[in-house]
């Protein structure tokens, strides 16, 4: 339930397209409204690799999380934003490697928030817990998770594709940093975020048409802008790049895809 008291059904806008259900349109799911399909179809239409992009975010989220459960010994998941489930959610990806993983999503979207407490069961170890809140209230986000998630040990916060729907660029440095304050040395913060490089100058018409048919607003931003909201914390390599040249498989470089992502560590 919202702060509104609304019941999740009662805050579904489903005249209005909605990013989590146009990017759920993007990767081949059914979980959207005409209006979405509509949407969706028109950006495609102005920005045909959209779609790349989507599944492109999507397999980095598998690479990151094997990485940070893997190699970097992560069994706590922050993952803000996650829009509607899908194949390998966080927990999935965690749970297969460390089965003593324990996820918590936040979302603000009611059609997510329906989803997700049918959808995302937690491993018999581990834990997921979803929490109805906004990703611009890192305050309530953190008190909220800290009832599953024990804040003296390392957490990977997850801010995949998220960020771009916070248009003021002070705004949303503020909302990182206050998450990185939350969190203890070994953590890791892990994000997405499109742009208008890496190929993807052609997306400014198709934002300027989804910020005038849909919600919420979203911004591109360059690799300095987005490099800035890890500023401090200690890059792992390959560094900020495309998220579908991100760990790929020995030999294999994935498409160049206009959507940075990055996994940074607090030292």
């Amino acid at each position: 339930m919202s702060d509104d008291g609304a019941q999740p059904g009662e805050r579904i806008a489903s005249h209005i397209a909605h990013n989590a259900r146009v990017w759920n349109f993007w990767l081949g799911g059914k979980d959207h409204y005409e209006v979405d399909e509509q949407v969706g179809s028109m950006v495609t239409s102005m920005y045909p690799s959209i779609g790349e992009v989507a599944r492109a975010d999507r397999a980095f989220l598998g690479r990151a999380v094997g990485f940070l459960a893997g190699e970097a010994g992560i069994r706590q998941f922050l993952d803000i934003g996650t829009g509607l489930p899908t194949a390998n959610n966080t927990h999935e990806v965690a749970q297969r490697i460390a089965p003593d993983a324990r996820v918590v999503y936040v979302d603000n979207d009611p059609i997510v928030l329906t989803h997700a407490r049918a959808l995302l069961t937690s491993s018999d170890e581990g834990a997921t817990h979803y929490v109805d809140a906004d990703a611009r209230d890192p305050r309530a986000i953190v008190k909220a998770a800290s009832e599953t998630l024990d804040l003296e040990k390392p957490v990977a916060v997850m801010l995949l594709g998220i960020l771009n729907f916070v248009v003021d660029t002070d705004e949303a440095t503020s909302i990182v940093h206050r998450l990185v304050e939350a969190i203890p040395s070994g953590s890791y913060v892990v994000l997405t975020h499109p742009t208008l490089e890496l190929g993807g100058e052609g997306n400014e018409a198709a934002m300027k048409f989804w910020n005038e048919n849909a919600t919420p607003p979203i911004t591109a931003r360059t690799g300095a802008e987005i490099a800035a909201f890890v500023d401090g914390l200690e890059i792992v390599e390959p560094g900020l790049v495309s998220c579908a040249r991100w760990r790929t498989e020995e030999g294999e470089e994935g498409p160049l895809v206009a959507q940075f992502g990055v996994v940074a560590r607090k030292p």
